[in-house]
């Protein structure tokens, strides 16, 4: 995976929130979000806001152990009635997570989610919560949704790494077996140049490089839909699907595991 470090964390976060910032101009924050149900858009800004501020407690605090999530799940309770206020107050934690990360700087270690992981992780993770709520608040008020291809990269490259965990592959859980004799996945960006990704999921165990090849089951489409297919976002329907989807569906759900 390309090495993104936490100026280029800080620059990309301020910029989506930005632009989730200007999906809300004039916009209904009482609007029910489609791909989030038990939100509407307001509720779903409180999530956003508040994964950044927890974030940035756990980096200026240099926490050393998990920090209650208090912050990003509590979005009910909050009159939000004027978008520029929630505007305002979602920019104002985007800023304090970006002055956190440039004081903590790069050698900083402190308690992540999963185990041993540098302080990008925690860049990485507040991106990622920004660029795929932004997609929500998109559908919620029928804007178009456009993302930077190289963050759509890395996304897919982060994703890729979290499938070779071994949560993804331990337990038995009815579904089927997602290693087996010739099973493996390609995804092929339609819009943009550069590789896909190979997944081999072959009886030795998980492994995937960037390149394309035969497989058992391929996607092709747009690289952001890419990304927000692996998401859990309803763009199926903008993806070309060959092959044996119910592969596809196994792999997505366990290497999905870490969003419930």
């Amino acid at each position: 995976m390309t090495h993104w470090n936490l100026d280029r964390y800080r620059g990309a976060i301020l910029d989506e929130t930005g632009r989730l910032r200007a999906l809300l101009a004039g916009a209904d924050v009482t609007a029910r979000v489609p791909t989030c149900p038990a939100w509407n858009l307001g509720q779903l800004v409180r999530h956003v806001g508040g994964a950044h501020r927890w974030v940035e407690t756990v980096v200026r605090t240099r926490a050393t152990r998990e920090v209650p999530h208090d912050l990003v799940d509590d979005v009910f309770g909050h009159d939000d009635r004027d978008p520029a206020v929630l505007g305002d107050w979602l920019a104002d934690g985007a800023r304090q997570l970006a002055e956190a990360f440039a004081d903590a700087g790069e050698d900083v270690r402190v308690w992540t989610a999963m185990p041993d992981q540098p302080v990008t992780f925690w860049g990485r993770h507040a991106l990622f919560e920004t660029v795929v709520h932004r997609a929500d608040a998109a559908w919620t008020v029928g804007a178009a949704y456009a993302l930077d291809p190289a963050i759509a990269r890395h996304g897919i490259d982060a994703w890729m790494g979290f499938g070779l965990l071994p949560e993804v592959y331990q337990g038995g859980d009815g579904e089927g077996q997602l290693l087996g004799e010739g099973h493996s996945l390609c995804l092929t960006p339609s819009d943009h140049p550069g590789p896909g990704w190979f997944v081999g999921l072959g009886p030795q165990g998980p492994h995937w490089e960037h390149g394309s090849g035969p497989a058992a089951v391929t996607v092709r489409g747009p690289l952001a839909d890419l990304l927000l297919l692996l998401y859990g976002r309803p763009v199926r329907d903008r993806l070309e699907i060959r092959g044996e989807r119910p592969l596809l569906d196994l792999w997505l759900r366990r290497t999905g595991f870490w969003l419930n």
